[in-house]
């Protein structure tokens, strides 16, 4: 009986034969792009790559999905990185590239914590920070929820920060700027972020009054 190819099949591709998309969308923190080349230095294991064949060019192939894996291999001296090809026009590519990386699940706070917990009695809180896409003090914050256990932790202290997104120009971007600094003297936080944050609530707090 004849075997049909799996769509999804992982094959080997040389690290010179890989080139990005032009308008990825996907960018990766310094700390973040660090903690994944050690991650993948240190285990040897990664998700494989999303590729398509290049169009104009013969036996290369662009990235849909996992550029910051493809820097990553690149800078740890891999010369093949594993991937699967996907056959996409122009139009998929775009649709996968605006969403592929924004589909992804939340975290399901005890099951963290879980995970956390093992971890910790494994290796320091250092260490972690270097592994994960975490800071120290969310990591020992976290840590010390899952050690008290859930049922006793009052709901506000397992809030968790929101992301906000919109878009700006350049005007309105220093305008904005200027105005967080100004707030943000009175607000509190350990962090620019927190002090941010807290700066631009009050703002807000303070038109709805008017």
């Amino acid at each position: 009986m004849r075997q049909t190819k799996l769509k999804n099949q992982v094959t080997n591709i040389p690290i010179e034969k890989l080139v990005a998309h032009p308008d990825n969308p996907n960018r990766m923190s310094k700390g973040n792009f660090a903690k994944l080349v050690r991650n993948i230095g240190r285990t040897g294991r990664y998700e494989p790559l999303v590729v398509r064949p290049c169009s104009r060019r013969g036996g290369f192939f662009q990235i849909i999905n996992g550029h910051s894996r493809w820097r990553a291999l690149g800078e740890l001296g891999y010369e093949t990185a594993e991937a699967v090809v996907w056959k996409l026009d122009d139009h998929e590519a775009c649709v996968l590239l605006a969403t592929i990386n924004r589909l992804g699940g939340s975290d399901v706070l005890d099951r963290k914590l879980a995970v956390l917990g093992r971890l910790e009695r494994q290796m320091h809180s250092s260490e972690m920070t270097k592994l994960l896409p975490l800071s120290r003090t969310q990591i020992e914050r976290l840590t010390e929820m899952g050690a008290q256990g859930l049922s006793r932790i009052k709901p506000a202290r397992v809030e968790f920060a929101a992301p906000l997104v919109f878009f700006v120009n350049n005007k309105q971007k220093k305008t904005i700027e200027n105005a967080l600094s100004l707030a943000g003297r009175r607000a509190g936080g350990r962090t620019r972020a927190a002090r941010n944050a807290a700066a631009l609530a009050e703002i807000a707090e303070r038109m709805m009054r008017e």
